[in-house]
């Protein structure tokens, strides 16, 4: 049996101020902070013994995983994808959810947030916020300005497949740190959810899910470590 533990990342500064965040690199909050040091030591007190870890190329979630890491007290190789990002919110991103609710009404925000096809206002491209501008991305194509959850799905399971699936095969224990949509698209490819199961998928930052999973990456077992 091997385990894929997935985390969400602390809770960042957008959470708080009740922003959306997608592709935009904002750090964790103080609270993040703690979030993260309490999922490594519920990881550590549990005995996890990780060979590999996997995270996105945004901070809250690398600050995430390196906190974890320290509570372990090991030094793992880190692998690093913009595939493993949040969904990329639009023009959406920088908004506050409260107000776009006022502006829109509930249910068209409630279909951004947790719709399975539903695409945001998308960025224009020359916009200050597009990924285009951003060094991380150079040189990389198609890169999105707005996803809808399948989207991001898209991306986050053909990564999976390419390259955490070779790794588990190979009887690797891996540590996944990334964001609450791009775990939602994962576990709804794991758990081979329904769209109307998904929007209803709440994922709870800095709270460890694992995953065992046996010799043909079947789930065996699913569950909160504590």
């Amino acid at each position: 049996m091997v385990k894929l533990v997935l985390v969400r990342h602390g809770e960042s500064v957008w959470n708080k101020e009740n922003k959306f965040t997608g592709w935009t690199d904002v750090s964790l909050s103080e609270k993040g902070y703690e979030e993260a040091k309490e999922a490594g030591i519920i990881l550590e007190k549990n005995n996890f013994d990780f060979d590999l870890c996997y995270t996105s190329v945004l901070k809250r979630a690398i600050d995430t995983l390196k906190i974890i890491l320290k509570e372990l007290k090991v030094d793992l190789k880190i692998n690093y994808s913009y595939k493993l990002n949040e969904r990329h919110y639009g023009a959406l991103q920088g908004l506050n959810k409260d107000e776009m609710r006022k502006k829109y009404g509930d249910e068209k925000v409630f279909l951004w947030r947790r719709s399975v096809k539903e695409v945001p206002p998308l960025l224009d491209k020359n916009d200050e916020r597009s990924p285009y501008k951003d060094p991380k991305y150079k040189g990389i194509d198609n890169l999105p300005l707005g996803e809808s959850l399948n989207d991001t799905m898209k991306r986050v399971v053909e990564y999976y497949k390419d390259y955490i699936e070779k790794d588990l095969k190979n009887k690797k224990n891996i540590l996944l740190v990334a964001h609450g949509n791009s775990l939602r698209a994962l576990i709804k490819y794991l758990d081979n959810l329904s769209d109307e199961e998904v929007t209803k998928l709440e994922i709870e930052t800095g709270k460890p899910i694992c995953y065992e999973l046996d010799v043909n990456l079947k789930v065996q077992n699913k569950y909160y470590v504590k």
